[in-house]
């Protein structure tokens, strides 16, 4: 709990389930990532890129910590650049 900054942990146990769906699409996000590396396609990359990116303004957005934008967003939208002008 102390990890994320939780000190109740009654807000603990009624976000568990909202905390492993999180979970489980990090999970995905990283998986198609991984995918995209070991594929030949470009698409695959870009697609798997553009979901992280938009994950990133959405989290800025929904949290107002424009800091998610710099370590999220802005890598992603660098790598897509990279695939498609280099």
């Amino acid at each position: 709990m102390r990890a994320f900054g939780l000190k109740d942990k009654t807000f603990a146990q009624e976000t568990k389930v909202m905390a492993a769906n999180q979970g489980l699409y990090n999970g995905f996000l990283a998986a198609g990532l991984l995918w995209s590396i070991l594929s030949t396609k470009i698409d695959v990359a870009i697609f798997f890129l553009t979901c992280v990116a938009v994950a990133g303004i959405y989290g800025a957005y929904s949290t107002q910590k424009i800091k998610i934008l710099y370590i999220q967003t802005i890598p992603a939208l660098l790598a897509i650049g990279s695939l498609l002008f280099l």
